[in-house]
């Protein structure tokens, strides 16, 4: 896991000093070392954390002169050791023992379709001495970012938001689609939007090739398969015996590292079902991470003693982590400098402190992101059985704002359509499935999964330089959860039935049968002493009271009425539109 960065010059001659820029605000993604290689028109920049082969060996930028390649490549891949094997039977020889080498071999035999093969968490970008070119590749599920931005005389990549713009060039004027998305849509802005119009983001499962003169193409290698094919599974049993096969075989390809690991464990089904799962691997002396906040307005802001529970009975080497709202409130500027795009989860700060804590301990964790859009644990999905208009419907139950109040929020310059709702009518037309649960659950899989809880686990835990590995979005199993029928997630209370079934050998009854928890900071929702006074002090910069973003009308209004101002899933309203201007002000935009 570690932090990239990369020019390419159209002119041919690669600025060292715009690479040095971008490796600046990369430093916590890699603060074990950094690297930088330029040769003519591409210049490719490295911070290093490392995971697998500590040594110099597998340092980067890493160039290959015998094959005329230079890769940097951000995340991990775990069937890296069969690829070698493979690799080595075609008589290519190696030089080092971690996974970066691996890739780089891999495309000088297999060219773009090396992506295919690999299994694992992956951003990287490839540079061709022969053609001058330079390719760039994201994972299916989209787990490590890439964003990049051009002009007319270069194009540059990066891991954040934040590195492109340390090298300037950059036009951070505000995208009027992506500003809608983000203030219906929870934040999620979909690929290859960001806030900024200057800045992009490459969207999961693509490769991009840009030819020495800037010319580009884009080619999606995965797709989630089609919810309607068969397997020729019939019961229950069956079906439970596949999640568990291959979710226990993801597992394991996480616990690949050369340093210490653990788990973050909520006390919730998905992250037990985890360190249960290592348990039965032979895991005995696992770390596992908890933490909780003040409780405020009668809503509790721990679950210890569900994690507790887990911890007494798998024996772990368990870290409580209490967080006080003083805590809380003084890590909200270094939380929202974290993140790469503006989130509005309220569990952000959660995942930063925590990162903070975990990172003091090992440097690779296991977490349970991504169960609840991969087996259907979200209470809205039980609400759409029944739906004959699946985009008004979802819009209803998942929308921060419907349009009208959209346009009592944004400054009349901003209000030029109906984008997100128009995005998600779109890709409910195009999808294959005949349920609505069906059509939701691949765009909770697709988009949603994306850019909310997969991209604040990615820059929360990076932010401390600590690696996050999510074994419920292995491609694998992600395809295999797509063939399971809706009503075999659904059955029962709380979703995840058959998830839960799977679960059963390695999981206390106490936590299956435990109605569904969050990562609660309840201090966010009511924005009451310290953070109303954080909040109201962003919205009253005079940057704040410049900018033609929102009506300064519904500002006031959310400003008086924090507490009953909430979204339909239960935020606040204040604190979405207060991160976002305190991000761009973070930003220097």
């Amino acid at each position: 896991m570690c932090g990239i960065c990369g020019e390419l010059d159209y002119s041919g001659s690669a600025s060292a000093a715009a690479i040095k820029e971008m490796l600046g605000p990369l430093e916590a993604r890699g603060p074990d070392d950094f690297g930088v290689f330029v040769h003519g028109g591409a210049g490719l920049g490295h911070r290093r954390l490392t995971i697998l082969d500590v040594s110099d060996a597998s340092q980067q930028p890493m160039v290959d002169p015998t094959l005329g390649l230079a890769i940097v490549f951000n995340g991990c891949i775990y069937n890296f050791r069969e690829l070698r094997s493979e690799l080595q039977q075609q008589g290519y020889q190696f030089f080092s023992e971690g996974d970066t080498e691996v890739i780089l071999k891999a495309y000088h035999a297999w060219g773009e379709r090396c992506v295919d093969r690999l299994i694992g968490m992956f951003a990287f970008a490839i540079w061709e001495r022969a053609s001058g070119k330079l390719i760039l590749a994201r994972d299916r599920l989209g787990i490590k970012p890439l964003y990049y931005s051009e002009t007319s005389k270069h194009f540059r990549f990066a891991s954040t938001v934040r590195a492109l713009l340390a090298a300037g060039d950059v036009d951070t004027s505000i995208d009027n689609k992506a500003l809608h998305h983000y203030m219906s849509w929870h934040a999620v802005v979909p690929a290859p939007n960001t806030i900024l119009k200057g800045i992009r983001k490459l969207a999961p499962a693509t490769t991009m090739t840009i030819e020495k003169d800037g010319r580009r193409r884009e080619q999606t290698y995965w797709r989630l398969p089609d919810r309607k094919r068969s397997l020729g599974v019939q019961s229950e049993n069956e079906w439970s015996e596949l999640v568990t096969d291959a979710l226990l075989r993801s597992v394991k390809r996480r616990t690949v590292a050369d340093v210490p690991t653990g788990v973050l464990l909520s006390g919730g089904l998905d992250s037990t079902l985890i360190v249960g799962m290592l348990h039965s691997l032979g895991h005995s002396d696992i770390n596992t991470f908890s933490i909780g906040f003040d409780s405020v307005n009668g809503v509790e802001g721990d679950e210890f003693k569900y994690s507790d529970l887990v911890a007494r009975h798998f024996g772990t080497r368990h870290h409580r982590i209490q967080v006080t709202a003083k805590d809380a409130a003084e890590a909200l500027p270094g939380t929202i400098a974290a993140m790469s795009e503006p989130m509005m989860s309220h569990d952000a700060v959660g995942f930063y402190l925590l990162s903070r804590e975990v990172s003091k301990h090992v440097k690779v964790v296991q977490s349970g992101q991504g169960a609840d859009e991969v087996f259907a644990g979200y209470h809205w999905y039980q609400k759409l059985v029944h739906s004959n208009d699946v985009t008004e419907d979802y819009a209803r139950i998942y929308f921060d704002r419907d349009h009208a109040e959209m346009a009592e929020a944004l400054h009349p310059s901003r209000m030029n359509g109906d984008y997100s709702r128009e995005f998600i009518s779109d890709f409910f037309s195009r999808a294959n499935e005949t349920t609505s649960v069906d059509k939701v659950l691949r765009l909770d899989t697709e988009i949603m999964l994306v850019d909310d809880p997969v991209k604040r686990v990615d820059n929360m835990t990076m932010a401390w330089g600590l690696e996050g590995r999510v074994p419920f979005l292995d491609h694998e199993l992600v395809e295999l959860a797509a063939g399971i029928p809706s009503d075999l997630k659904l059955k029962g209370e709380g979703g995840k039935y058959i998830l839960k079934k799977a679960s059963e050998p390695f999981v206390p009854s106490e936590i299956i049968n435990r109605s569904k928890g969050y990562f609660p900071v309840p201090a966010l929702k009511y924005l009451r002493g310290e953070f109303y006074d954080f909040v109201s002090d962003i919205l009253h910069q005079p940057k704040a009271l410049e900018r033609d973003v929102f009506n300064r009308s519904y500002i006031e209004h959310l400003l008086k009425n924090p507490e009953t101002s909430l979204t339909p899933k239960g935020n606040s309203k204040l604190w979405q539109v207060a991160v976002l201007e305190h991000w761009l002000q973070a930003h220097g935009v």
